[in-house]
């Protein structure tokens, strides 16, 4: 169990622990008794099987939604149990938490705004990659603390790697024929986050662009564009203060609340 909670975590992978934490007469499993379920729907261990546990699963892909822990209580007593199977009499509580991996933050761009994106999203827990086409920009000096920094062309690089799921994007290039290429690249992709800086204008410009080519409305929909929340923000490090606390919300599940940007 642990060597799958500690490789969840650094894969970055959706995931919540499910652990029994007491148990009141007779029950399948015992306390410390821990279930790992994954997004996708995938489990390691268990707390006892039947219908109690798939149910314990549901709530932990619902922790995994909503980022948010959970105490649950079942009665292994009641006419359910006994019609699954489950003839233990007794009642047991679980904790239901959702893993807080370190999320990969890929830059799409390695200008000012990115330098200090990165620099901010090291210092709340975010695994930064970046990657730009000028070695210029896209070096240790500027980003000494990323995990990598790539210097390939960005669209290239963005279309032939994997990213898990659970990745952020942010796309700040150095124009819109870059940025476009950048979410041609990353279109119709399973993310996390896909956030691309620029004016309204750029935004509804580059929309119009993609829906051409053929990339779903409904992929564009959930795109953050203009990037991060309506501070005022002007100078660089303040833009990246806006991302960041975007990309927390985000991360955190209190984006519901958010601005809608995309559209």
């Amino acid at each position: 169990m642990f060597t799958a909670v500690t490789r969840a975590l650094a894969d970055g992978e959706d995931a919540a622990l499910v652990t029994i934490v007491s148990t009141r007469g007779s029950t399948p499993q015992q306390v410390g008794a821990k279930l790992l379920v994954y997004a996708d729907g995938r489990q390691v261990g268990t707390i006892g099987g039947g219908c109690y546990e798939s149910d314990a699963a549901g709530k932990g892909r619902e922790a995994i939604r909503t980022r948010r822990a959970s105490l649950v209580s079942y009665d292994l007593s009641d006419d359910v149990a006994r019609d699954n199977g489950l003839i233990c009499g007794g009642t047991m509580q679980v904790f239901i938490e959702p893993l807080d991996a370190a999320p990969t933050l890929v830059l799409a761009g390695a200008g000012h705004v990115s330098q200090q994106v990165a620099r901010t999203a090291q210092s709340v827990g975010f695994r930064v990659q970046v990657v730009d086409d000028r070695e210029k920009y896209a070096n240790t000096d500027r980003f000494p603390d990323a995990a990598a920094v790539h210097v390939h062309p960005i669209d290239a690089w963005l279309r032939d790697t994997a990213f898990p799921p659970t990745a952020f994007v942010v796309v700040a290039t150095r124009g819109h024929v870059h940025d476009l290429d950048a979410l041609l690249a990353l279109a119709g992709r399973p993310f996390r986050y896909v956030g691309m800086i620029g004016s309204r204008a750029k935004v509804a410009k580059i929309r119009t662009a993609l829906l051409e080519a053929g990339v779903p409305a409904a992929w564009l929909d959930a795109v953050h564009a203009p990037i991060g929340l309506r501070i005022g923000a002007v100078t660089p490090e303040e833009i990246a203060v806006s991302i960041v606390a975007e990309l927390i919300a985000v991360r955190r599940g209190a984006h519901a609340g958010l601005p809608t940007h995309g559209g």
